[in-house]
């Protein structure tokens, strides 16, 4: 098996992995396979490839109970990609996004990893891994030199030594302290955690627990429940019987969608603060449709990363992302759609990082991350690829800021702000309601 990041030559992958169930295999097996994705290939050349087509793998969900990161990351890759290609490409090469489904299970996804990495021509980069599977991927992506633009919230890559993984958004131990901060400004101080039992809905647990009791509230109930059950009796006695002033959940959307229409039907339907998955288009759809949209606006608030849709990073986002064939429809529910955005900004910085490494080598070009997003004296802020690219032909330093906003990396390669709170609207619409610091959280963290 060999690295096929740039010209190697690469043979495919001839067996097939079981289905392992504890995670110390997975991410022992991950590091051997990665081992001899590196060695495989250690002398690939580092200059760049002209007039071919470099592929971004959307390694996330596509399928399975988390199925809805999918879609949310391919509407950003496919608007970068457009924007790319519209302004030339990358160094005369056009982009591509491939879709790279992991099932939101570590066990399908080393899998899924093995043959991305063994039987893509010209891999540029890749934007994922997810929760779900971070732990056992982001090793074997980092050891095959590829840089990965993550959306794993899980606090164990806040320190991450792993020199290809760069992520933009909030971590999961941080969407817990400002869950618990926008309760206390509500003066919620008796809550009930309800969260599903796979691995991206518990990470955010802890600090939520932690954040809570810091502020003064009480958790009077904290349930871990199987996903995909047809009724939640039990548990939503349990939750009555504890007399919650607020929910804080985050589970799959069929899961949450009947647990509060059972709520509902008891007459016990109290405020709820959701995670950022519960922001998504699936899971306000499926609680909607089980409570009503007036419930759902009356009741339910979300946060996630802050990215607000103005600016002139984001128009040109937003430009694309409606406009660009592939996009999920309606397109317009990813123009505020702060993943979307993120993953947008990862391909466009791979991008204009390549153009100023002059190679689309990613072992090469990944040092030039920073290079071409941070702020100096002699660096033009730009705001867009083709901006970039423009900048960087003149003999320019750049700094692009971009959908999110600024980015600073930290020394482990995390990038991230505070967060908003939105609520729900009967049509459809998310509007901001309010905002949670990096400060605020700061303050709750020390």
């Amino acid at each position: 098996m060999t690295y096929i990041g740039t010209e190697c030559e690469h043979p495919q992958v001839t067996s097939q992995r079981s289905r392992w169930t504890r995670a110390r295999a997975l991410v022992a097996a991950a590091a051997v396979l990665a081992v001899s994705v590196t060695a495989a290939c250690s002398s690939a050349p580092s200059g760049a490839v002209k007039n071919t087509t470099l592929t971004v793998a959307a390694f996330n969900p596509f399928t399975g109970g988390d199925a809805a990161f999918g879609p949310e990351m391919m509407a950003g890759c496919l608007a970068a990609a457009n924007s790319v290609n519209a302004a030339g490409g990358v160094l005369s090469n056009k982009v591509v996004c491939s879709a790279v489904d992991t099932r939101g299970d570590p066990a399908d996804a080393v899998t899924a990893a093995a043959k991305m990495l063994a039987t893509t021509p010209h891999l540029l980069g890749v934007l994922g891994p997810s929760s779900d599977e971070a732990d056992a991927t982001a090793p074997l992506i980092n050891a095959a030199k590829i840089p990965m633009f993550a959306d794993t919230g899980e606090a164990s890559f806040d320190q991450t030594k792993l020199q290809y993984f760069w992520r933009m958004t909030p971590a999961d131990d941080v969407l817990g302290y400002a869950m618990a901060l926008w309760a206390k400004e509500k003066g919620y101080l008796r809550g009930a955690a309800v969260f599903g039992n796979d691995v991206g809905s518990q990470s955010v647990v802890p600090t939520l627990l932690k954040g809570y009791s810091t502020l003064g509230g009480q958790m009077v109930s904290n349930q871990k429940i199987a996903l995909g059950q047809s009724s939640y009796q039990p548990e939503v006695e349990q939750l009555i019987a504890a007399k919650p002033q607020v929910i804080f959940t985050e589970a799959s959307p069929q899961a949450d969608a009947t647990i509060l229409a059972e709520l509902q039907q008891l007459g016990h339907l109290i405020p709820v603060v959701g995670s950022d998955a519960t922001v998504e288009a699936a899971w306000l759809q499926a609680v909607s449709a089980a409570i009503g949209k007036p419930a759902l606006s009356k009741y339910f608030v979300g946060a996630i990363p802050y990215a607000p849709a103005t600016g002139p990073a984001w128009q040109v986002y937003n430009k694309y992302v409606l406009s660009t064939p592939g996009v999920t429809k309606p397109a317009s529910q990813w123009s505020d759609d702060s993943y979307s955005m993120v993953d947008y900004d990862g391909l466009i910085v791979m991008a204009l990082a390549a153009e100023a490494a002059k190679t689309t080598n990613p072992a090469v070009y990944n040092k030039y991350i920073e290079a071409v997003t941070t702020a100096s004296s002699a660096a033009e802020t730009v705001h867009s690829y083709a901006e970039g690219v423009a900048a960087l032909k003149a003999g320019k330093k750049i700094d692009y800021v971009g959908a999110t906003g600024l980015i600073a990396w930290n020394q482990w390669h995390n990038s991230t702000g505070g967060f908003e709170v939105t609520g729900y609207q009967t049509n459809g619409s998310t509007p901001l309601i309010g905002t949670i610091t990096a400060d605020q959280i700061a303050a709750l963290t020390k």
